[in-house]
């Protein structure tokens, strides 16, 4: 039987509700999101079809840290859409060294793997990890191990929900692949348990992001750095939601002083223009790869490099630390004020927080709602937890008409 042809739909503009209607036959139902179509963004305030607007107070999970259409990312990618954008790394460019180079220097780390997407990020740490520990340290072949953390997000690949708990992202996807130990999040002593001689790597995130912003105990990441190089093994951050400034430091782990063997950043690279990631790392660790061992058709391509540059340079001024430290203590005063008047606890650094609502009040996603309509868009995560990440140049007054906002609907 020949298939029904599709006909583009042409004409007048389609209201919000309109088009909500249109991507249910067309898209996969892999996103609940919440029901407002946005069509222009600047700053920190989004606006709908309708011209409704709307303070974003999500950033994209931290890739518009520097907000929408931040004006210096925006000339980047224009200068550069007119001069070349991609040429596979079958050949070399004119902006991938300066790129490097800046976020080498940036990081205090020696060598960069460019990639696009922050789960691509992962996957390569993985394969670097255990490419390291066949050749450096010594393990067996097909004998490595990495050991991660329960409540981790690293993203929604095959063989990262493999290692993860949340049945949502894992049940039906199965077979996983092996090599992976989970030790519950926090918990040094369990963690040296995990690790032997088969351990390629440490993979924890700094902050857990998805399981509700979950901040470690002070001394936590000293004694991951400690353990690791205690074992003659890798320290790879997940710094692809906290790193690049959200923290009010350009890395998390910086609250810690502590440096990690392997990094892995994304989301905020790309200035919320282009999908950018990378591995970055020490030089002994990254220089196991050769050449056709790992590529990227994509990873590294000119109009990425020109605005992840230009991403770095903002970050270079400190600027945004800054902010995100300042505006940080506002956001901890308002939700401390909050607690006991709808909001049951909170764990905030910098201009990150996951806030815990009072189950009688409504879910997460009904609390999400709720600010919508008062023009406040939130993303809820588990239970009755709702996360907070604005870009990190939202003004005194607009994070406080954002908290007030908070406050009515949990009025």
């Amino acid at each position: 039987m020949t298939a029904p042809t599709r006909t583009a739909v042409v004409g007048a503009p389609r209201s919000s509700a309109e088009l909500i209607q249109a991507e249910a036959p067309v898209l996969a139902h892999n996103y609940h999101p919440l029901p407002v179509v946005v069509a222009r963004a600047e700053g920190v305030w989004v606006e709908d079809v309708e011209g409704r607007r709307y303070l974003d107070m999500l950033a994209g999970y931290s890739a518009l840290n520097f907000g929408h259409r931040h004006p210096d990312l925006i000339e980047a990618a224009h200068r550069q859409l007119d001069q070349l954008t991609l040429t596979s790394r079958a050949f070399h460019n004119d902006r991938l060294a300066g790129f490097a180079e800046g976020l080498a220097a940036l990081t205090g780390l020696d060598m960069v793997l460019p990639m696009n997407t922050g789960a691509e990020a992962v996957e390569s740490g993985i394969k670097v990890a255990r490419k390291w520990a066949y050749d450096v340290k010594g393990v067996p072949t097909d004998r490595a191990t990495i050991v991660v953390a329960g409540g981790n997000f690293h993203g929604r690949t095959t063989t990262i929900v493999g290692f993860s708990d949340d049945d949502t992202a894992r049940v039906g996807f199965g077979p996983f692949a092996p090599g992976f130990r989970t030790v519950p999040y926090n918990d040094l002593a369990a963690l040296e348990a995990a690790v032997d001689e088969t351990t390629a790597a440490v993979l924890i995130e700094p902050i857990q992001g998805e399981a509700g912003v979950l901040i470690p105990d002070d001394g936590y990441l000293t004694g991951v750095r400690e353990l690791t190089r205690r074992a003659g093994c890798l320290f790879i951050a997940d710094e692809i939601q906290s790193g690049l400034g959200r923290t009010g430091t350009t890395l998390a782990v910086e609250y810690e002083s502590v440096v990690p063997d392997v990094l892995l950043l994304g989301k905020a690279l790309g200035g919320g223009i282009v999908p950018v990631s990378a591995v970055v790392a020490r030089r002994d660790v990254l220089g196991v790869l050769g050449p056709g061992q790992h590529g990227s058709t994509f990873g590294g391509n000119p109009l990425a490099a020109a605005v992840g540059s230009a991403v770095i340079g903002l970050l270079a001024t400190g600027e945004f630390q800054r902010r995100a430290a300042e505006r940080g203590e506002q956001l901890r005063a308002g939700l401390a004020a909050l607690t006991g008047k709808g909001v049951t606890g909170f764990r905030a650094r910098g201009l990150w927080a996951g806030v815990d609502v009072d189950p009688a009040l409504g879910t997460g996603r009904e609390i999400s709602e709720r600010l919508l309509k008062e023009g406040v868009l939130v993303k809820d995560t588990h239970g009755s937890t709702i996360r907070l990440a604005p870009p990190l140049t939202i003004t005194e007054e607009e994070l406080a008409s954002a908290l007030a906002s908070l406050e009515r609907v949990l009025g």
